[in-house]
């Protein structure tokens, strides 16, 4: 891993306090509200904000009034345009390298959980454990990755992302799954993991428990996965430990821990998986930590395959590889990174030896 080259990039905050152009944000959700707060803290100005078109019908997003991406495309004057959102859709993708031909872009990167956001300093501060985690990873695409998503993370620029992005079905075939799997799917959101992990073993498998903590998403996911055998479906977080925690309102896939909200009953993975377990998906939107906390004795007995998700917090995808290597380090460990923009749908995928 070359630290000169990380050194010689320069931060997308420091570029975006000096570029000198009118800086424009693409989106208006909650990645646009995070940047406007971070605008706020670094004293960069917004000269406004804008959508898809068909999303623009008189709006105003905090404090602007939304333009529609049509109208801010035809003005020629240069201009430098922020990433405010999250796609894999071929369309958006395709509209945002569209920006990116006729205008600077930058897409910083800010937690999918909570406020945080990628410092180069600070990941500076942390080289020694990215340096550890790199050195455990078991092939050049996985080394390549991880230089790749480091280097986006600094600068914002899209370009290295589209470097290091992996076919679905390469990075799945890693995990090898076979006809008698016990699969554990952490944060199953509406069952769409749990059909996907059907249709990768042809629907042959010896049992699937999924976990689910928002109760309309846990609803949905009892409607689309009541066609399976041998399926047991827990509305509850996973977690640290058996307790009861309180989980942000709204079904979306970022319902997470918060200081207000509904109460949701927590659970370990060791407190559901003591008759053995094969494989684990973590997807659990920010307590990742604190699910592999409540895994330990489960990794370390039955050294289950494991797909967890490296991209909720900035940091997370040096750290939690060295977390689960602490716990077992009987792994192959891989890092994929999907079609995606931002760096979103990180994928570390850890195999037996």
């Amino acid at each position: 891993m070359d630290k000169r080259f990380f050194e010689s990039l320069e931060s997308c905050w420091d570029r975006l306090k000096r570029c000198g152009k009118p800086i424009y944000i693409y989106g208006m959700g909650n990645g646009s509200e995070k940047i406007l707060h971070l605008f706020d803290r670094f004293g960069i100005s917004c000269s406004g904000i804008f959508a898809s078109d068909d999303f623009v019908r008189g709006q105003s997003f905090c404090g602007f009034k939304v333009q529609r991406f049509s109208d801010v495309m035809a003005d020629s004057t240069d201009k430098l345009i922020v990433l405010g959102f999250g796609s894999s859709l071929d369309e958006i993708m395709a509209r945002v390298q569209s920006i990116e031909e006729r205008f600077e872009l930058v897409a910083p990167d800010t937690s999918v959980t909570d406020s945080g956001y990628f410092d180069k300093e600070r990941f500076f501060d942390l080289y020694s454990k990215a340096e550890r985690a790199y050195s455990l990873l078991e092939d050049d695409l996985s080394r390549k990755t991880f230089e790749c998503i480091t280097a986006y993370k600094i600068t914002g620029s899209l370009k290295y992302l589209r470097e290091c992005f992996c076919d679905e079905n390469e990075a799945n075939s890693l995990l090898c799954l076979g006809g008698s799997e016990q699969y554990f799917d952490l944060g199953a959101y509406r069952g769409d993991t749990v059909e996907s992990f059907v249709s990768l073993v042809n629907g042959k498998y010896k049992s699937i428990t999924a976990v689910e903590p928002n109760v309309k998403n846990f609803r949905k996911c009892e409607q689309n996965t009541q066609q399976y055998q041998n399926v047991t479906l827990y509305n509850a977080a996973a977690w640290s430990e058996c307790t009861t925690l309180t989980f942000s309102k709204g079904a979306g896939r970022q319902a997470k821990v918060s200081q207000s909200g509904e109460q949701v009953s927590a659970l370990t993975l060791d407190s559901i998986a003591q008759d053995g377990c094969t494989f684990v998906k973590y997807d659990v939107e920010g307590a990742d930590c604190e699910a592999l906390l409540g895994s330990v004795n489960t990794i370390r007995k039955f050294s289950p395959k494991i797909c967890a998700a490296l991209y909720h917090k900035p940091y997370d995808y040096f750290l939690l590889p060295l977390m689960i290597s602490r716990i077992n380090a009987d792994y192959k460990l891989y890092m994929r990174q999907s079609r995606y923009y931002p760096c979103w749908e990180t994928n570390l995928y850890c195999i037996p030896r």
